[in-house]
């Protein structure tokens, strides 16, 4: 696959649900594809390649389009630019998101200089994946990375992948996300916080309370706020939500 293709799902103009940046205006450009297979996956099936990848024609109106894929960079990134002339302001950032866009690290190397131009650019990663993301640092602007904890993703443990993808992510603005649910254990919380404090305590964290697709939450307040008592070595530790579940696809 030529660096100038990519297998996209879709791009889109909408609020960030998630994290720090929640409530901002981006756009979402959706890579297919991961190295995981979390049990409360929000974008399941992301394992095959469509046929077609959907861009958005007019921001946040939902008219899509489609177009074959492996997608040039040249058709995306003149989207982009004719929402940033039309609409100047409106867009923060673009999310590079998928799925796990880090599985196409080379390919980034060639498009993220292009999209820089255009709008900063926000990673979101499941923090697996530090060899790929070394060579993208220069290219990023902030960073929002994934901690997944067995008892609530499903996955194998995962702690040395996310130390080390932390230390690189430390250069850019970055904060971390755990998905917590009723079942989520002490151990696994204060290993993170360890985690994150040993890099550098002031990046913030996020716990994200399991959120299902009718906006009911998977975990009690009293476990919440037990949760977020376990992180008292860390300066900024909040609990938000996926909001868009709440406020529909937007």
């Amino acid at each position: 696959m030529s660096k100038l293709q990519a297998p996209l799902v879709e791009c889109f103009s909408s609020i960030q649900g998630e994290g720090v940046l929640v409530g901002l205006r981006q756009v979402f450009l959706r890579f297919s594809g991961c190295n995981l297979n979390c049990s409360f996956c929000d974008t399941p099936g992301m394992s095959a390649v469509p046929d077609d990848c959907l861009l958005e024609l007019t921001p946040g109106r939902r008219d899509f389009f489609k177009v074959p894929n492996p997608v040039p960079l040249e058709r995306v990134a003149t989207l982009i630019e004719s929402w940033t002339a039309a609409w100047p302001g409106i867009h923060h950032s673009i999310s590079i998101t998928g799925g796990e866009p880090l599985l196409f690290g080379t390919l980034l190397e060639e498009w993220l200089p292009v999209l820089k131009r255009l709008l900063p650019i926000y990673l979101e990663t499941n923090g697996t994946l530090p060899e790929a993301l070394a060579p993208l640092i220069p290219h990023l602007d902030s960073i929002g990375m994934d901690i997944k904890l067995p008892s609530s993703s499903g996955c194998p443990e995962l702690w040395d992948q996310h130390h080390a993808f932390l230390e690189l992510a430390a250069m850019k603005e970055v904060f971390v996300k755990i998905v917590v649910d009723q079942g989520t254990e002490d151990w696994e919380i204060q290993r993170s916080c360890a985690m994150i404090a040993a890099v550098d305590p002031s990046i913030p964290l996020i716990l994200q309370p399991m959120t299902r697709a009718d906006g009911s939450i998977g975990i009690d307040a009293l476990r919440t706020l037990e949760l977020q008592e376990l992180c008292s070595s860390l300066s900024e530790v909040r609990v938000i939500p996926q909001t868009h579940k709440f406020m529909g696809q937007l």
